[in-house]
């Protein structure tokens, strides 16, 4: 009997066993594997070598500006929400050189900096992180292309996970990005823990994906299977920690920009740009020179920067946006309205990064349900007699 062909939207069994088969398969197919792994208290993105490098038996317990590890009852091995790494880290670098400038006889020779990272095989990529991706190519590959991220983008594959543990911060349903992948993934792991059971259901992506399971002892998954993983996405759903009213926001910011909560919040921020350097959407940057002693070459680096930073709309030595107030409102109002009006999206995934990691606890959806809110009427003078 001929074994079904592993072409895009069929749908296989991986044994648990056998993830690290998985893994093998992408090293020696070129691919340097990054994923979860538990570090310095936190399950944050770095390489992995075997399936011993992932969380196996840990989850996260998130709320507004609090984040814990714990050990789950289980041995599962995606058993967690998102920490505070996203893609960007791999795909847009928090350092990266655009370019040399080379003293030649002429004057200067500009030698772009082709990207050099290995290709990336990313395992454990959420539906909220498949849509961040999504946004940030219509910022990088859209009218105006960085090559770097471009190179980058191409070159990876990514492996997806159903989102089976939402954290106590997190709203995908709410922006429609998830629990459920949907699209964008060369394949996608639900993993199904039933009594002494334990093994993933595997969705083919992608030519590229289907080429990874060559070799593989897989199985073709049946209707029961089919409907285990579609459990365990709506399972999800049912259990998001927050909720965002996301319909009209775009108009509510705009017309709401001299709205006190503005001040109200600013008395709490203390602009340490947490939020945006845990974002997975958030593309500030600025770049600076650095020459050599000889003054022969001069590179020119670009790295991350945030808008909630005195010194980013610095011109002349006076800051556009001196307060705290200002900064935020820019943050908040770009991210969630005037988004849509450059990259006709909103650069809001819902994953609730930015609550979970604001040092003093700031939830953008309570922020954004208190502008709904008309501000109270301006008071009347009274009259004199």
């Amino acid at each position: 009997m001929t074994e079904p062909t592993r072409t895009p939207g069929s749908r296989w069994i991986l044994d648990r066993k056998d993830l690290d088969r998985l893994i093998g398969s992408l090293k020696d197919r070129g691919y340097k594997v990054v994923g979860p792994t538990v570090r310095d208290g936190a399950i944050v993105y770095g390489e992995i070598r075997s399936d011993q490098d992932l969380p196996i038996g840990w989850t996260d317990t998130q709320s507004a500006g609090a984040y814990r590890l714990e050990r789950r009852a289980d041995a599962a091995v995606f058993g967690f929400a998102v920490g505070p790494h996203s893609w960007r880290r791999y795909l847009s670098p928090a350092r990266e050189t655009l370019w040399t400038a080379v003293r030649t006889g002429e004057g200067f020779e500009i030698r772009p900096t082709p990207p050099h990272d290995p290709p990336l095989a990313m395992i454990g990529v959420r539906a909220c992180e498949i849509a961040a991706i999504g946004v940030s190519d219509r910022v990088f590959d859209g009218t105006v292309k960085d090559p770097g991220y471009v190179a980058r983008r191409e070159r990876s594959l990514r492996i997806a996970v159903q989102c089976g543990s939402p954290g106590g911060t997190c709203f995908c349903v709410s922006m429609g990005t998830g629990p459920a992948v949907r699209n964008g993934f060369d394949l996608s792991l639900t993993e199904i823990l039933h009594g002494d059971r334990h093994h993933f259901v595997v969705e083919v992506g992608s030519e590229r994906g289907a080429g990874v399971l060559e070799g593989l002892p897989l199985r073709p998954a049946g209707d029961s299977d089919r409907h285990d993983a579609e459990a365990v996405v709506a399972h999800s759903a049912e259990r998001m920690g927050r909720t965002f009213e996301a319909q009209g926001v775009r108009e509510v910011l705009a017309n709401n920009l001299e709205h006190p909560r503005w001040e109200i919040v600013a008395k709490r921020c203390l602009s340490c740009a947490n939020c945006t350097m845990v974002c997975p959407t958030c593309f500030c940057s600025t770049t600076e020179e650095i020459p050599d002693l000889s003054g022969t070459s001069s590179e020119r680096d670009r790295r991350w920067d945030s808008c909630f930073n005195l010194g980013f709309t610095a011109f002349h030595t006076t800051s556009v946006r001196t307060s705290t107030k200002s900064r935020y409102r820019q943050w908040l109002t770009h991210k969630l309205s005037t988004w849509h009006d450059q990259f006709g999206v909103s650069g809001c995934v819902g994953c609730g990064r930015c609550i979970t990691w604001c040092p003093v606890g700031i939830d953008l959806t309570e922020e954004v349900a208190a502008i709904r809110v008309a501000p109270p009427p301006a008071p009347t003078a009274e009259k004199v007699p």
